[in-house]
Formats: C-alpha cells, sequence, structure tokens
C-alpha cells in the first residue's frame, strides 16, 4: 500500500491541482480546508471517482491544536501506512495597504496562517517522517516571489510572512537533512487561483500585471503543482533547502503598478 501526502490548504487553487496531480499518480491524498467544505468533499469525490485515495479533514491553520487534529485524521484514515510528504499551501495575504494603517490585531493572523502554520504543520510532519520504518519524507513550503522584492505595493506585510517562509526553510532543512527528510521552496509568481480571483476580472489590471512578467502570462495551478511534486519524489532526492522560483522569469518592472489602492490585494497575493 502507498504512503499517503499531506497538503494544507488543498480544496482549491494550486493545493487541489497538487492533490489532483498525485492522485493520478497513484499516491493517496490528505487536503485541509477552512472554509470551504462543499469543495473539499467535491475534490474528494473527484479524486475517488478517478480511482484515488482521498480524505479531506476540517482545519484553521492559524490554530496549533486544528493542525495536530488534522494529522492525527489522516494517520487514522490510512491505517498501517505513512506520512510521506507534505505540501503547506494554507495562506492568506491581506491585510494590505500601507505600513502605517497595519496594527498587531490585523497582522496576527497573517503570521498565524503563513508561518506559524507552516511551522506547525513542519512539525507534525517531522515528527511522523521520523517513525517511519525508514525515517524519512519531504516537505514543500508554498511561498511567493513577493519575498523576493518586498511585494507590489501594498503587500509589505505579506511579502515578510512569505520571506519568513523562505528562511524558516532553508534552516528547516539543514536540521533534518541527516535524517532523510529534505524541505524545499517553491514561489510562485502571480498564479490564477481563487486568491487573485479580482486581478483576473479585470482586465485592465492584468494587463499591467502580465507587462512586469517577462514569459507575459500568469501561471496556470498546473504549472506550480508540477514542480511541487518532483520535489516531493525521489527525482528530487539531493535537493533540499532550495527555493525554486516558478515565475515566468520573476519580475520586470518591480513597485506601484495602475489602478487605485484598492487593487492591491489582487494584485499581491501570489505574486
Amino acid at each position: 500500500m502507498a504512503d499517503y501526502i499531506l497538503i494544507t490548504g488543498g480544496s482549491s487553487g494550486i493545493g487541489a491541482s497538487v492533490a489532483r496531480l498525485a492522485s493520478q499518480r497513484g499516491i493517496p491524498v490528505a487536503i485541509t480546508f477552512r472554509s470551504h467544505p462543499g469543495e473539499a468533499a467535491a475534490l474528494v469525490a473527484e479524486l475517488k471517482a478517478g480511482g484515488g485515495e482521498a480524505h479531506a479533514f476540517s482545519a484553521d491553520v492559524a490554530r496549533e491544536a486544528d493542525v495536530v487534529r488534522a494529522f492525527e485524521q489522516a494517520d487514522a484514515a490510512f491505517p498501517g501506512r505513512s506520512l510521506a510528504g507534505l505540501v503547506n499551501s494554507a495562506g492568506i495575504s491581506a491585510p494590505h495597504g500601507s505600513v502605517t494603517s497595519f496594527t498587531g490585531d490585523t497582522l496576527a493572523p497573517l503570521f498565524a496562517v503563513n508561518v506559524i502554520g507552516t511551522i506547525v504543520a513542519c512539525r507534525e510532519a517531522i515528527k511522523r517522517f521520523d517513525a517511519r520504518p525508514k525515517p524519512g519524507g519531504a516537505i514543500v513550503n508554498v511561498s511567493s516571489m513577493a519575498a523576493t522584492i518586498g511585494g507590489r505595493a501594498g503587500a509589505a506585510a505579506y511579502a515578510a510572512s512569505k520571506a519568513a517562509v523562505d528562511t524558516f526553510t532553508v534552516g528547516l532543512a539543514k536540521e533534518v537533512a541527516a535524517r532523510g527528510i529534505r524541505a524545499n521552496v517553491v514561489r510562485p509568481g502571480l498564479t490564477k487561483t481563487p486568491m487573485v480571483s479580482a486581478t483576473i476580472a479585470n482586465s485592465e489590471v492584468l494587463a499591467t500585471v502580465r507587462a512586469t512578467i517577462p514569459i507575459n502570462r500568469i501561471a496556470s495551478v498546473e504549472e506550480v503543482a508540477y514542480p511541487i511534486l518532483w520535489l516531493l519524489s525521489d527525482e528530487a532526492s539531493f535537493v533540499t533547502g532550495a527555493r525554486l522560483d516558478v515565475s515566468g522569469g520573476g519580475f520586470v518592472v518591480p513597485g506601484r503598478l495602475g489602478g487605485s489602492g484598492s487593487d492591491a490585494p489582487a494584485l499581491a497575493a501570489g505574486s
């Protein structure tokens, strides 16, 4: 029986694409979701209809107890099998705006989800990797190209949270490498996900964003999911501590784009 992977934030976007591609390759999948139970249930049904094994568990990754419970539920759902991989895809992008508008209360959820939730999930995965009959496993944390430039206008806090993910992952990789555990980061550029629906819906804003990407378009979720699956696989057995940019070439013209301040959340997310 094949060991399984767990994907946080796996009910939509990049996480759901990873789940689909993994299932197509015969890898059992556990996903977590926070606010879209219908989407999670539909995805599980889709994967099972295709002959895969899949389970979904409700978890707010900002709550440590939820993360712990989700891993325990996954253990129970796949008896006799081990966790082989973790993908931390859960993330949020708010708040956006001038740094002078931020408060501790508005920043706390961002860092609780993007940073602390990621770290706690890695901790729970590592416990299980260490307990495998043959210790080892792979982690891929989904960051953002925003971490490389401080984000677009209004997204400094989001960029900082993703930069924290990058740095944590590099340190984690060094800590666990001798135990056969690999940890890497994928940094997408702007990707067609629900998080950036406002950008996609606004043709003028989308055109402006595309002009800052050398390949002159945004990514599909599959184009990010394939590299994630590669990093989880044995083909990447000597890759750890890496930050892989899946960005269409990065940024041509970083900084403020056209449009009002209300465009900032859509522009920053995943970019």
